[in-house]
């Protein structure tokens, strides 16, 4: 899967990408992360990508411009993929999100910073915007490498276990159930009986009660309208 990144700072990209499960799936040419720095298509000597508000009003806004020269000169005059803006006003991201993309083979994502970009790059360029939360952060770097990080997992061959990404929290609409590892006791702290009996059938009935138990506390509005226990 291709993702093509546009962004004003891809130096705050490498060094994730250049880590763990991300590196290896670069290196096994299943996903393939394009950084394009915006500053590149700015025509004036300075390389301004960003000018006041018309009407008034505090901080700067990102030039209409450069980012269609941008996205156009990679994607195309009419994109070859969707093209997803990272903000707060978007669609909030999710696990269901996160499939939906995984099935795509090219996805754009367009980075903004300061007060965000000029309307007619909404308007008139991206496809879809998403959010990671209701928060401001200072731009959409750290959001677009989540929605690639979540979206790769979903990637036949990127994890190690080809069923992993489908036992996380949220994917069957509830948490994930505890985990446990070596050894089985620590200060005195056990691990649950069920989960060294080898007992399959036990072990899954445990993880589905503890999964319930955990989303009850912590998300019940997950389990609102449901019944739980015929999930």
């Amino acid at each position: 899967m291709r993702f093509d990144v546009f962004t004003l700072i891809p130096d705050v990209f490498q060094p994730y990408l250049d880590s763990s499960i991300l590196q290896k799936a670069r290196e096994n040419h299943l996903i393939e992360v394009n950084l394009h720095n915006i500053r590149d298509w700015a025509t004036d000597k300075h390389h301004i990508t960003d000018e006041p508000p018309y009407g008034g009003g505090g901080g700067m806004v990102m030039k209409a411009p450069p980012i269609f020269d941008a996205v156009e000169s990679v994607l195309g005059s009419l994109p070859a993929c969707p093209l997803i803006l990272m903000s707060p006003q978007g669609r909030p991201f999710s696990t269901a999100i996160a499939r939906e993309l995984a099935a795509l083979p090219h996805i754009g994502i367009l980075c903004g910073r300061y007060e965000g970009v000029d309307e007619r790059v909404r308007e008139h360029l991206v496809t879809d915007q998403i959010s990671v939360g209701d928060y401001v952060l200072t731009g959409g770097e750290l959001p677009a490498l989540m929605v690639i990080d979540a979206v790769s997992r979903f990637l036949p061959g990127v994890l190690g276990d080809p069923d992993g990404a489908d036992d996380d929290s949220f994917s069957n609409g509830l948490l994930e159930y505890p985990h446990y590892t070596r050894p089985p006791e620590y200060r005195g702290w056990k691990v649950p009986e069920e989960l060294l009996s080898g007992n399959h059938a036990l072990i899954a009935r445990w993880r589905k009660e503890q999964s319930i138990m955990r989303t009850k506390k912590n998300r019940p509005d997950l389990l609102e309208g449901e019944e739980p226990d015929n999930r």
